[in-house]
């Protein structure tokens, strides 16, 4: 009797340690299994799937970077799903409208808005590598390092892949920047 009160103490203990490192950041992952799923019943489900597994290798997780962690189990949640329920499409999606307050001018907040969508077309049009890549990045605010550890890509790839996404965005939104001269 007192083995099944010990294993129970060890499971609340267990529930409430993952609960505490892993609930902060729901949203972050919602958003990801958004943009990769492109719809928010499928990310729901995937975001339950991970939180899942998430739980299930919980054991597994030794301290460090929740987010980071959390966010790796996401992302192969998503392609894992992807790849059983749309097998010929790996398509990304931006989060629902940015939680922008109204300025008080209509024209001004239609224009924002219209500048918003018009963004997201364009970050959608980007191939998915170079998408993924300014999702984490300026999408999530993750560092490179964190970057390269959710993918299992090299720090140099990671900004590669950022700097071509950026540039591949200007252009496509006809934005020329200055050439900086060696001077």
């Amino acid at each position: 009797m007192w083995v099944e009160a010990g294993a129970l103490a060890l499971s609340e203990n267990k529930t409430a340690n993952f609960e505490e490192i892993f609930l902060p950041h729901l949203d972050a992952a919602y958003n990801l299994a958004r943009w990769l799923t492109r719809d928010p019943t499928d990310a729901d489900d995937v975001v339950q799937e991970a939180y899942f597994r998430a739980f299930k290798f919980f054991d597994s997780f030794h301290g460090g970077d929740g987010r980071s962690w959390l966010l790796k189990i996401v992302r192969n949640t998503c392609y894992t799903w992807l790849q059983k329920n749309r097998p010929r499409e790996i398509v990304y999606e931006l989060d629902e409208e940015l939680h922008v307050a109204p300025t008080g001018d209509p024209e001004k907040d239609l224009l924002e808005d219209l500048d918003r969508r018009e963004l997201r077309r364009l970050v959608e049009e980007l191939p998915p590598s170079n998408r993924e890549i300014l999702v984490f990045r300026d999408i999530q605010g993750l560092s490179y390092k964190e970057i390269a550890a959710i993918t299992e890509l090299p720090i140099g790839t990671v900004m590669s892949r950022l700097a071509r996404a950026r540039k591949r965005l200007q252009a496509a939104a006809g934005i020329q920047l200055p050439e900086v001269s060696a001077g």
